[in-house]
């Protein structure tokens, strides 16, 4: 009963960093604010799998970004309706929108990687656990990343 209240706790206390992250896959708020629904019901549950409390952190984010990945799949298959302006969240403006694009313009699994390192803050042991990758993957793609970045970025300075 315990991990059930803990798990609870997390969720309401981190809606925030769930939404930001799954907007900054979606960048749509009513498909954002369903794939966080979407990830809380599949953690719900499936608490029993979480054997490690301590790994509830990774645990949530794994469900979250495979959530988001599923709906940006599901995206290329249908016709999207133009966003109406509603209340409620507001969407993350990241600081500096160029970069955010360019993050956005990296392959999949280096742009998950990036966002969960420098927007969630993630240990890099984390990330391998929530992309179910080894920890030199991550390293690798992690540096091929921010490399790529900062030659896009020196181009444009040019």
């Amino acid at each position: 009963m315990a991990n059930k209240e803990r798990l609870t706790a997390y969720l309401v206390e981190e809606q925030a960093r769930f939404y930001r992250l799954a907007y900054s896959y979606l960048k749509n708020r009513e498909e954002a604010l369903d794939a966080v629904q979407t990830a809380v019901c599949r953690a719900l549950e499936r608490q029993d799998s979480l054997r490690d409390s301590t790994a509830l952190r990774t645990w949530f984010y794994r469900i979250l970004v495979h959530v988001c990945l599923d709906a940006l799949r599901l995206r290329g298959r249908t016709v999207p309706f133009p966003e109406e302006e509603t209340g409620g969240y507001e969407d993350p403006e990241p600081l500096d929108g160029s970069l955010a694009r360019r993050v956005d313009a990296l392959a999949p699994e280096v742009g998950t990687i990036i966002k969960l390192r420098f927007y969630e803050e993630l240990s890099l042991k984390e990330i391998a656990a929530v992309t179910n990758c080894n920890l030199n993957t991550v390293k690798s793609r992690l540096y091929a990343g921010l490399r790529q970045l900062r030659i896009t970025m020196e181009g444009d300075m040019e």
